[in-house]
């Protein structure tokens, strides 16, 4: 297998701003594996809350991960000022995969880069269901140059 790239910033049409914490660093002095994924999981929601599809509390319909991954290419550590890029890399008709990028705030390569997979699921049910448009559209918004 071979070792992804970093990608660039201008890679991702979605850059949440994301400081870093006291706590998200461990005792090697830089911040946790785990920590990365909070910090996707983050960009991807507060994306979706801002297009007004995301209602984790009462909506019809709600994403599960079902897979991540994550490789790391630079340290962070606090007090980096970090910017989390969103993308999409593939829309189904009940799930997307996002990639995501961490960047430290004057490079513009990537110190760490991963994907995650969201399967909607009825929520009552849990089964799989159809993306509604109102979502659909606002994750085509997160295609690379555009819709798809």
């Amino acid at each position: 297998m071979s070792r992804p790239v970093p990608h660039a910033r201008a890679a991702y049409p979605y850059l949440h701003p994301t400081p870093t914490r006291w706590a998200d660093n461990d005792v090697y002095g830089h911040v946790n594996n785990v920590t990365y994924y909070a910090y996707f999981d983050t960009a991807v929601n507060t994306y979706l809350a801002r297009a007004g599809v995301l209602d984790p509390q009462r909506g019809a319909v709600i994403g599960l991960v079902v897979e991540t991954g994550c490789a790391f290419f630079a340290p962070a550590s606090f007090p980096d000022r970090l910017s989390v890029g969103v993308r999409v890399a593939h829309l189904g008709q009940s799930s997307v995969r996002y990639e995501l990028a961490v960047f430290r705030e004057a490079e513009e390569t990537a110190c760490a880069q991963g994907h995650f997979i969201h399967v909607y699921v009825d929520r009552e049910s849990r089964r799989p269901t159809a993306l509604p448009a109102e979502l659909r559209r606002a994750l085509e918004g997160l295609w690379p140059g555009g819709r798809p």
